[in-house]
């Protein structure tokens, strides 16, 4: 009975063992240098060029002066744009998707505007 126990706690350490040595060969594989500085570098620059491209949407709609823009928010990621809040009327909606898209630089605009409650 003692055997058997013994072989039942070894195995335990070996377990243990064996998922803390894969557990340190993971971290080293993303911790070192140069691999994980510059996908840190490109996601700042994402993001700095998703801030870039929603202003530009959004001054575009706005410039338009057909378009209501006080209650419709803009997200861009990696040139897919998506409006979001509500309108006036359904004219509206589709204009901001047709100027949204004619904006240089956006790829595809998910719509997601909808018709204002009275």
């Amino acid at each position: 009975m003692k055997s058997v126990d013994f072989l039942k706690a070894l195995g335990g350490v070996v377990a243990m063992v064996v998922a803390c040595h894969t557990y340190a060969q993971a971290s080293d594989s993303t911790s070192t240098g140069t691999t994980a500085a510059a996908p840190a570098a490109n996601s700042k620059a994402a993001k700095k060029e998703n801030r870039a491209l929603g202003k530009k949407v959004r001054a575009a709609l706005d410039k338009s002066g057909d378009i209501d823009v006080s209650k419709i928010d803009v997200r861009a990621h990696g040139g897919a744009v998506t409006l979001t809040g509500t309108a006036p009327d359904n004219d509206q909606i589709q204009k901001a998707g047709e100027v949204a898209k004619g904006v240089a630089g956006v790829t595809s605009v998910t719509n997601k505007i909808s018709v204002r409650q009275q």
